[in-house]
């Protein structure tokens, strides 16, 4: 059998990739497609006015907006983002997102191996 480096998710099938993490009251739910050394790619659905306080990462993290809008705040920056447009946060530097209305998101985290 072949080593997969993605999970949770179909192969070899057309995929809505909105339609692969569903929202739930009250909740930010996430569905993790592959999580390595170099690596992550996590599909997030967030209720609206949930949050992911200030935090930083060790790796350059891409935010792509797959539903809704959103606002993330990257140092003393706020962004508004919606459905379609993509931002990146960099590494080291503190950062939240907060669900002005509900949204799914595409998160693509890179590190320095």
């Amino acid at each position: 059998m072949a080593q997969h480096f993605i999970k949770n998710i179909d192969f070899s099938k057309v995929l809505d990739m909105e339609g692969l993490v569903e929202y739930q009251a009250g909740q930010v739910v996430s569905r993790t497609l592959s999580q390595g050394k170099n690596l992550s790619v996590t599909l997030f659905a967030f209720d609206k006015g949930e949050e992911i306080s200030s935090h930083s990462s060790g790796g350059d993290a891409m935010v792509y907006l797959l539903d809704g809008s959103a606002e993330i705040t990257i140092a003393e920056e706020k962004f508004n983002l919606k459905k379609g447009e993509t931002i990146v946060m960099p590494a080291g530097i503190p950062h939240a997102l907060y669900a002005s209305e509900k949204f799914k998101m595409l998160l693509v985290v890179v590190f320095n191996a």
